[in-house]
């Protein structure tokens, strides 16, 4: 039987003294595809940034429990070590930060966290190569710091590359589709997709369904108001993309 991965009860949290999520409830279980769809403005990334322990972001009040235990107490290494990753909607450049040494660090940080033996270059770099290659990312792109002067798709692949290397228990996926092409979005989903298993699970956050005609949902959320107003299978996706949001932002206005 599959076990709860992420469970929030009535989470409220602010930023800048203003209240963003008012009683957000959500129950991701092991093996579980979830995506929250909603409006711009609607707090979704905030979301995202409240669960990774984004400074700045207060939670107050409600619960976060991550395979059991209790996430607001972690910090945000403790999060990452734990399994919690988040693809971002807008990757940040780190001049001077190569991408080998800064994959191979934190795989083995992991790793060491676990118990587990650290991985040796060899074995880094084969895996590197076997995972860069599914995502068209070629050897010299590696060598780079990390996402400076890649485009749009070329940064979001970046990150999808990053998640098959660490392999999550949760992956959170802040607007993925974000300033990429169809190609590279095709891309980003079989990599997506090529890291799913039974025992984690997976949080799409998304503004149009197209993203979910690749990594297909089993529960899609409406989120407006700071809160899930509805929630259906991959069928709301496609009548959220035909109808829009203007129903639920009456409904919460």
């Amino acid at each position: 039987m599959s076990k709860p991965l992420l469970e929030i009860e009535d989470l409220h949290a602010k930023v800048d003294n203003k209240e963003i999520i008012k009683g957000f409830n959500l129950t991701i279980n092991e093996g579980e595809v979830h995506a929250i769809m909603g409006p711009n403005g609607a707090g979704k990334s905030t979301l995202s940034y409240v669960l990774c322990g984004k400074p700045g972001y207060e939670v107050t009040s409600g619960r976060v429990l991550f395979k059991g235990k209790d996430l607001l107490q972690m910090s945000v290494e403790e999060r990452a070590r734990e399994g919690l990753f988040l693809s971002m909607q807008k990757p940040v450049e780190i001049p001077g930060v190569s991408i080998t040494p800064f994959l191979k660090h934190a795989l083995n940080s992991i790793r060491a966290y676990r118990g587990e033996k650290e991985m040796d270059t060899v074995e880094f770099m084969k895996l590197l190569r076997e995972e860069g290659r599914k995502l068209n990312l070629n050897a010299d792109m590696l060598k780079r710091s990390i996402n400076v002067g890649f485009s749009g798709g070329e940064a979001k692949r970046l990150e999808t590359l990053q998640m098959a290397i660490l392999r999550p228990s949760l992956a959170i996926l802040d607007e993925a589709d974000s300033g990429v092409d169809i190609d590279a979005m095709r891309i980003i989903g079989e990599g997506v997709n090529a890291c799913r298993t039974p025992h984690n699970g997976l949080l799409v956050i998304t503004h149009y369904q197209r993203l979910l005609n690749y990594i297909v949902p089993d529960f899609v959320h409406v989120y407006t108001g700071g809160k899930i107003v509805k929630t259906g299978n991959k069928d709301l996706a496609e009548e959220l993309e035909r109808t829009g949001y203007s129903e639920f932002v009456k409904e919460q206005a």
